[in-house]
């Protein structure tokens, strides 16, 4: 058996490619999105309540979609949450609060099996088609993709060095975490906080590294695509229920009748 093709990564300097976040657990709502027609889905195992074993089923999911990349966001940038999500099929991380360096060399680390990384070997996983994939062991990497999310101050100082770490293939600027960091918590429209975004996405294209972020607003998100971004998440699929939740609560509000 031949290892899967990464189609993300594939796709990822070739066109963009629109994604969605996944925060509720289980396997019904990623198999949902993974089949409503965007490119990517991202199973956050950060800020969501979805611990790391429930990563498989919803992998699983997602797969029911074959065209559908699926990518997985670690609760830290940690080699043993790497080898069980890596071990689980996870193809591409994206690694959330990378400020240095040396923190993109610890990811790529991960990543990869010795020599050449602190991988643990096992044969026996999902990754390995369960001992079906020719020569596991020496061509995973191919098809592994690294993410590395920068959204600090700090992290943008260093930023042209975090993206040319070698073994990182993209980076993905977190809105959210920047505005605290720059003092503006919350405040992702505002206008240096945006500055610092456009900033970050243009040095990114000169030095050839594909960069990604997350805007909600559809106008901002169109904004950001149209400059040039190479991967953007428009939608988070709790924010999308709590959304239309409250809009088919006010449509029946007795003051607006």
């Amino acid at each position: 058996m031949k290892n899967p093709k990464n189609l993300f990564k594939a796709a990822l300097r070739q066109r963009h490619q629109l994604g969605i976040w996944n925060t509720i657990g289980g396997n019904t709502v990623p198999e949902l999105l993974g089949g409503a027609g965007f490119d990517w889905v991202l199973i956050d195992c950060e800020h969501a309540a979805i611990e790391t074993v429930e990563v498989l089923p919803a992998l699983q999911a997602i797969a029911s979609n074959p065209q559908v990349s699926a990518i997985v966001r670690p609760a830290d940038n940690d080699p043993i949450l790497f080898k069980r999500i890596l071990d689980m099929g996870a193809q591409t991380l994206l690694v959330p609060y990378v400020q240095t360096v040396e923190e993109a060399e610890a990811a790529v680390s991960a990543m990869r099996y010795g020599p050449h990384g602190i991988r643990g070997m096992a044969g026996m996983t999902r990754a390995t088609r369960y001992g079906q994939v020719e020569d596991y062991f020496d061509i995973a990497y191919d098809e592994l993709c690294l993410v590395l999310q920068v959204e600090t101050m700090q992290g943008l100082r260093n930023l042209e060095g975090i993206a040319q770490t070698e073994g990182v293939d993209a980076i993905f600027i977190g809105p959210a975490d920047l505005s605290a960091s720059m003092g503006l918590p919350g405040q992702m429209d505002h206008p240096k906080v945006i500055a610092a975004i456009k900033e970050a996405v243009d040095q990114l294209k000169l030095i050839d590294v594909p960069v990604g972020l997350m805007a909600l607003d559809p106008d901002t998100a169109q904004a950001y695509i149209a400059s040039g971004v190479d991967f953007t998440a428009v939608g988070v699929d709790l924010v999308l229920l709590a959304d239309s939740v409250a809009a088919l609560r006010q449509r029946f509000d007795p003051s607006t009748w």
